[in-house]
């Protein structure tokens, strides 16, 4: 233990020794802050002869949660006996355990975000398949906010009657059996909020809970954290939390950084410890940072000393163009590959996806490989999906999403119209404690075979091999002691057809799906064939997947592209920042908390870099379908210019529009090109809501802007949308609305 002890710094240890009070552990980035809370795992199992069994620790991501584990096991053997979990993977070990003071089957499965969408649609029909991921997206929220379809749900300014639906959705959560990821977490609180019992067990199994990157907590986590502590009560649990208010970058996500920043006001006698020497970054890199994150008010305030002495200036690149930056970027990289480094030392970060396609390009054309992360993830993959509906399904029989997505897939001969009438027969009114009117499912597998008659032929013939092949499951699942998990997964892909059927796509598309769904069965090889096993591994998958970076292989050697969300926690030696300019970064649309979230983005963006750090900013950009002219960034204003290595030259003459050359933020000329509306006849509303300039998105073209209208000799007003790919689309927006959203 002495010699992991030895290794820390003056605040590292302080942090690691501290006991008593409850503890805040600034650790800015690069600071070591996995090594103190690992050590202090140990050192409070070795040193204080905590019992390890009575130890929590939890963060965010699967792989953090890993590491953790590993790296505390390695200086102390019996932190194994430790909980040191996701938060929403405790969620669910707790559920499971006191499944049924929560109202649960403890062989519930976990919805994702496409799962919530199916599921509210089908809770309200009314709503379009967009219409649905909005409102399943609110829901979320008010779930991370611990909020019930009863409370006041107006600060997400919903379209929709969002009460009614969320109520309608926890109908058919409960029906199915399952939950969503805000039960993983708003259940557990409740449950030891309205049961004393549970709560008293929980306090007696847990006397030290710590929490890792707990600027990245939302309101559900932080009351789940003080149900768990006990600290309203009186309980002695010692709580210790790490985490940098600066690096609070997940808003969007639900996270709240006012838990950070009001930690000491809420768990009062609060020790604030600060980890401020960084083993990351050169100073001139860290020097930028902070003159960025400084002007943000709303922080508790550190000031980061680099380890590794000064280093050479960061680079701030001035561009023309966005077309410029692809092979700015490009010749960087070859340069320093002809000097001897790595395509791997090099990442480009930008604020949004569709920035990259210009990176794409240019490394197509200059041989330079690369990879994108944050692309579709394995196990979102649609042949994954279908595949672990199959035994998800097998696992919770009443599971109606599962049920949906894979009785007819492949083909069976059993539509929409016929899976309605199979769900309304296996439907039936109950009556709960409080004399409410919920929805039960029966098996529904044995419910839609009690229900065949009721159909054609053709989709009763469909239904008996779909009952057949669960028939073969069970029989195979009877005999666990011979087989493994992997054995069931390969039974329903094959017994179902399921890789037949996107094996064509394959041929089609050129895709990968059998060899993914080979892949998806190699994953449970490890799992026993049981339901414990079931379960267990649909966690593994399920749980925190949304937060995590691509799971696909990354090469060993290729220049890695990346949105500044997707950086956090990684590090590379040579980072580029691109597009520093109004309206993209940040973006127009910020101000106030948001603006000062921005700003923690850029912050975290830059202290990525350990080595090399350049920033571009470009004179125009294409945006939503148009040239746009624009200005440096704001950000860029924080900066000491003395700090900065400049390349090309910074358009000053903006400022007094001699650069615009009588051009507006959508690249139009001045009393050019207005619309006479008049002219549409009455069309004239139409027209004046979809006139030319106005930024729109559509589903599946992505952002774009109107770039000409017309009133057709049949009185059709069609608008001509440039979307950000380049593609022109035609558009008669008095029938096809339901698709185009305009963008403030």
């Amino acid at each position: 233990m002495e010699e992991y002890l030895n290794l820390l710094n003056e605040q590292q240890l302080e942090a690691v020794e501290h006991e008593g009070s409850p503890l805040l552990i600034l650790a800015g980035a690069g600071s070591g802050k996995t090594r103190v809370i690992t050590t202090k795992i140990a050192y409070l199992i070795n040193k204080k002869n905590v019992e390890p069994y009575s130890i929590l620790a939890v963060t965010f991501t699967k792989k953090a949660a890993n590491e953790m584990r590993q790296r505390a096991i390695a200086i102390e053997p019996e932190s194994e006996g430790s909980q040191i979990r996701t938060f929403h993977s405790f969620g669910s070990w707790f559920l499971r355990k006191y499944s049924q003071e929560a109202g649960l089957d403890k062989n519930f499965t976990v919805y994702d975000d496409d799962d919530m969408a199916v599921l509210v649609r089908k809770a309200d029909p009314s709503l379009s398949t967009k219409e649905a991921k909005i409102a399943a997206r609110q829901i979320s929220l008010a779930k991370d906010y611990c909020l019930e379809p009863t409370d006041d749900l107006s600060f997400l300014q919903s379209e929709f009657d969002i009460n009614t639906v969320y109520a309608e959705y926890q109908k058919k959560l409960r029906a199915c059996g399952n939950v969503d990821f805000g039960d993983l977490i708003m259940l557990p609180y409740k449950v030891m909020q309205n049961n004393s019992s549970v709560a008293r067990q929980i306090h007696h199994r847990f006397k030290v809970i710590m929490v890792d990157e707990y600027q990245d907590s939302n309101i559900a986590q932080y009351k789940l954290l003080q149900k768990l502590s006990g600290v309203e009560e009186g309980n002695d649990c010692y709580v210790c939390v790490v985490g940098d208010d600066d690096q609070s970058i997940y808003h969007f996500r639900g996270a709240e950084v006012q838990n950070i920043l009001t930690f000491p006001d809420k768990f009062p006698g609060t020790k604030i410890i600060r980890l401020e020497r960084n083993y990351r970054s050169t100073s001139r890199i860290l020097d930028a940072a902070s003159l960025v994150v400084s002007k943000n008010e709303n922080r508790l305030g550190k000031t980061l000393i680099a380890e590794r002495g000064e280093g050479g200036s960061p680079v701030l690149a001035y561009l023309q163009s966005y077309e410029d930056e692809g092979p700015f970027c490009s010749k960087l990289i070859q340069k320093s590959i002809d000097d001897g480094s790595n395509y791997s030392d090099w990442a480009i970060l930008y604020r949004t996806n569709a920035q990259s396609l210009n990176f794409e390009k240019a490394f197509v054309e200059n041989k330079i490989p690369y990879v994108i992360v944050g692309s579709l993830k394995f196990f979102e993959r649609e042949e994954i999906k279908d595949a672990l509906a199959y035994i998800s399904l097998f696992a919770n029989p009443r599971d109606e999403v599962s049920f949906s997505r894979i009785i007819n897939k492949p083909a069976r001969g059993i539509g929409e119209k016929t899976q309605s009438k199979l769900l309304m027969l296996a439907e039936k009114s109950v009556t709960d404690d409080n004399g409410q009117t919920v929805l039960t499912y029966d098996n529904l597998i044995e419910s839609v075979w009690k229900n065949k008659d009721f159909v054609s032929k053709k989709a009763a013939e469909g239904i008996e091999s779909f009952v057949k092949l669960y028939e073969g499951a069970q029989k195979l699942f009877e005999k666990k002691e011979e087989n493994r998990l992997s054995d069931l997964i390969k039974y329903f892909i094959e017994g179902s057809e399921l890789d037949k059927h996107h094996k064509a796509s394959d041929e089609v598309e050129g895709t990968t799906r059998e060899l993914n769904l080979q892949e998806l069965v190699n994953n449970a090889a490890s799992y026993e064939c049981s339901l414990d096993g079931l379960t267990e591994f649909l966690d593994s998958i399920n749980l925190d997947r949304t937060l995590e970076a691509s799971e696909d292989k990354i090469p060993d050697d290729a220049v890695t592209l990346i949105t500044l969300h997707n950086t956090k926690g990684l590090e590379y030696k040579k980072v580029i920042i691109t597009g520093l300019e109004e309206g993209v970064f940040p973006r127009s649309d910020k101000t106030g908390d948001s603006l000062e979230e921005e700003r923690r983005l850029f912050y975290v963006g830059i202290t990525r870099a350990r080595d090399e750090l350049y920033i571009t900013s470009c004179a125009k950009r294409l945006l939503y379908g148009s040239i746009q002219y624009s200005y440096p960034s704001k950000f860029i204003k924080d900066f000491d210019e003395n700090l900065f290595t400049v390349i090309g030259t910074p358009p000053s003459s903006r400022m007094n529009g001699g650069f615009y050359g009588g051009f507006n933020s959508y690249g139009y000329g001045y009393g050019k090109g207005r619309e006479e509306y008049s002219d549409y006849g009455d069309k004239e509303a139409i027209a004046k809501k979809w006139c030319k300039g106005t930024k729109i998105y559509h589903d599946d073209y992505g952002y774009g802007q109107i770039i000409k209208t017309e009133l057709t000799e049949d009185d059709e007003y069609i608008i001509e949308v440039m979307f950000d790919n380049n593609i022109t689309k035609k558009f008669l927006p008095e029938y096809q609305a339901k698709n185009l959203e305009i963008i403030k």
